[in-house]
């Protein structure tokens, strides 16, 4: 059973490094989370380095400036590793072609800008569906519409033999009180309907492996066993630290407040009954960040 702790701080010690999911976890999408920031900031004053690591569909330099919006200060926090950014240079790289159809809202428009870490990129040339060589999905074109009104486009893209790149394996995020549909989402429809996508962010190995050159970026080498993933979404932030063997620490408060009869703290019996469901074992459980 998942061990249900009351606060970051009873195992911190334990950790050098921190992959921390950010929707859910510090901020709702509308305003940081308060007692988030501070565990963080915590585990920075210790020595810790807290390495953001997000399924956002854009570049770490676009996430920042969103927190800073947001309210989320700058002070806890050391570096962001982004889906967004994993998923631009398999694209710039030629992944999907480089004539390529975009599913998105127009604030995604970043993720088609240049790279430095891409030599000789694939020069990008966004079109219509009948002329595309590839999908490139960084959200649904209105995130309150049901995904499966994408069927008609993605029956022709089926047809054509198109590859779908997503940059956000996410289903569902909350932004606020309101539930909103993801790249994630029209991903699996495409995937049922048999077409073929690429995932890039959590809980693919592809993300990860830019959040350790991350790391190595800033002259942490820090061993698996003392990095600790941090996230409310069991089908990418604890099954993809599960799958990197990486300890886990669960946020019961997030997408599945409901399922886990969470308050301040999750219900044991429901936790219980949710994780056996689900049949993912996080290392900890806690309600919310702190």
């Amino acid at each position: 059973m998942s061990r249900i702790i009351e606060s970051l701080s009873e195992i911190s010690g334990q950790y050098d490094a921190l992959f921390c999911d950010l929707w859910g976890c510090v901020h709702n999408g509308v305003e940081p989370f308060a007692e988030a920031v501070e565990a963080l900031r915590a585990f920075k004053a210790q020595g810790g380095t807290v390495l953001l690591l997000t399924n956002a569909p854009r570049p770490r330099a676009s996430v920042a400036k969103q927190l800073g919006r947001i309210g989320v200060p700058e002070d806890c926090w050391d570096v962001i590793a982004t889906s967004g950014d994993s998923a631009r240079a398999a694209m710039l790289t030629g992944a999907v072609g480089r004539k390529v159809w975009h599913i998105g809202e127009p604030h995604d428009a970043p993720f088609f800008e240049p790279m430095e870490m891409i030599e000789n990129p694939v020069e990008i040339e966004r079109v219509e569906l009948d002329e595309a060589e590839g999908i490139v999905c960084t959200g649904p074109f209105d995130p309150h519409a049901d995904p499966s009104e994408m069927r008609p486009q993605f029956l022709l893209a089926k047809t054509k033999g198109l590859k779908l790149l997503c940059a956000n394996p996410d289903i569902v995020v909350d932004r606020g009180d309101s539930r909103e549909w993801c790249a994630g989402a029209l991903a699996e429809l495409y995937t049922e309907m048999g077409g073929e996508s690429l995932y890039f962010g959590k809980p693919h190995p592809p993300i990860y492996d830019l959040a350790r050159r991350r790391l190595t970026q800033m002259g942490k080498s820090t061993p698996d066993d003392r990095i600790l993933a941090i996230g409310d979404g069991i089908n990418t932030d604890i099954r993809g630290g599960v799958g990197e063997n990486i300890d886990t620490l669960f946020i019961t408060g997030g997408l599945a407040r409901e399922e886990t009869g969470t308050d301040t703290q999750p219900d044991s019996a429901r936790l219980r009954d949710y994780l056996s469901q689900v049949q993912f074992e996080p290392t900890y459980s806690i309600g919310f960040l702190r």
